[in-house]
């Protein structure tokens, strides 16, 4: 499997939006409380300080994570996609065979993926189970919960 991140181009704008609010605002917050640690005093038994310099850290791995992300992004053009079969940045409504229940999920990347919005991300479960389906098809996923069947009623983009 490659190591690109597929996203549309307004997950692109996002990711680089964040990464440059922790370029900036992070990396001033983070040097302030370093420096405000740092003038309490004995830095070998000073809490805040160790605090601080954690936060620190946890942060340029964000920003490293972040700008890998950048790096190996390729956006996808929605107008260009096929809705012959289940694929990035489809739409699908799945039929739950057991229960009856229509939900219809966007397939998107890791990055982008929100449940709440019922953006769910091509490699969870779910969405690495209905990659390839076509309009029919009856997808067994396992789950955490068990196998479960989804049948795959429309698929659509936008």
């Amino acid at each position: 499997m490659s190591n690109y991140t597929y996203l549309t181009q307004g997950g692109y704008d996002k990711v680089k939006s964040d990464l440059e609010e922790l370029k900036t605002t992070g990396r001033m917050e983070a040097a302030r409380a370093i420096a405000e640690a740092r003038a309490q005093g004995d830095l070998s038994e000073n809490a805040e300080y160790d605090a601080a310099k954690e936060a620190q850290g946890l942060l340029e791995l964000k920003i490293s994570e972040l700008e890998t992300v950048l790096a190996n992004a390729r956006i996808i053009d929605e107008s260009q996609l096929d809705t012959s079969k289940v694929a990035i940045l489809s739409n699908v409504t799945i039929k739950n065979l057991k229960t009856g229940k229509e939900l219809t999920y966007k397939l998107v990347s890791e990055t982008e993926a929100d449940p709440k919005q019922m953006k769910i991300s091509v490699s969870s479960p779910i969405g690495s189970g209905l990659l390839g389906k076509v309009i029919g098809d009856v997808a067994k996923i396992q789950t955490p919960g068990g196998i479960m069947e989804f049948e795959v009623m429309n698929i659509s983009i936008g």
